[in-house]
């Protein structure tokens, strides 16, 4: 279980995150949601060890992991995918997820070998069966289209055999279509490899659709927490967030 205790953050006179405690179950799929400026993702910065916090604590698999680097951290199995895809542009899809694989399995980044092992292989093939990439194998990362850019850096993340998976605006950037074949692949990955899934998301018709969970953040703080029908109807979160439109139209949460 990933427990984040009392976590306080402040830049200067500016508050990040008060007093954050959430609970994230092993398996759970959780939306992190908020306006802009809410403290979203200096939380995630805080989970993976890109910040320190103030106070508070990080619980994951029993210890407390602040102070940890980021590497320690992606070591113990939280990984991260970020808002703006970061990938291999100059190498194909296939080699770039070899190279992640590579990287974990060896612990380091030796990677330039001619000739992949058998488990380097096999692994790469997986996770570019997951993302449903296989026609896109030999295709270099830097010619993707926006959203399999996106598709390959989660690839990259699951090449670290992550037990938490977090995803910062994983449809940022994309039409309609698109976020939904995204969210889909999301929700398919967490089916399948039965991990614990965070992710922060600005759509709400794709939140209420997927989430078990939903938190709420405003101005670092957390506003609200509860399931998708709990959210929709709380009255704080519709005046700092939703406004009065989800509030009426019930049936979003049911698409």
């Amino acid at each position: 279980m990933l427990s984040i205790q009392n976590l306080d953050k402040h830049f200067g006179g500016v508050h990040a995150t008060r007093n954050v405690s959430i609970e994230f179950p092993d398996g759970s799929l959780t939306a992190i949601i908020g306006p802009n400026g809410a403290g979203k993702t200096t939380f995630f910065n805080l989970i993976s060890g890109t910040f320190r916090p103030n106070t508070g604590k990080v619980m994951f698999a029993g210890q407390d992991i602040v102070g940890r680097s980021s590497l320690e951290i992606v070591r113990l199995g939280i990984v991260r995918a970020f808002q703006v895809a970061e990938i291999f542009p100059s190498l194909t899809v296939s080699e770039a997820i070899t190279a992640a694989v590579t990287s974990h399995l060896r612990g380091s980044w030796t990677f330039l070998r001619r000739f992949p092992l058998p488990e380097t292989k096999a692994r790469t093939e997986e996770i570019i069966e997951l993302l449903g990439l296989e026609d896109k194998a030999t295709t270099l990362s830097r010619n993707l289209s926006h959203g399999d850019q996106k598709l390959l850096d989660i690839g990259l993340a699951l090449a670290m055999e992550p037990k938490v998976l977090l995803l910062d605006e994983p449809t940022a950037g994309m039409g309609p279509d698109e976020r939904w074949r995204m969210i889909g692949k999301v929700q398919h990955l967490w089916q399948v490899k039965k991990m614990t899934v965070l992710f922060i998301e600005h759509d709400m018709d794709i939140v209420f659709k997927i989430a078990q969970r939903i938190h709420v953040l405003k101005y670092g703080a957390v506003l609200a927490q509860g399931t998708a029908d709990e959210i929709r109807r709380n009255q704080d979160v519709i005046d700092a967030y939703l406004g009065s439109d989800h509030h009426l139209a019930d049936a979003v949460g049911e698409q």
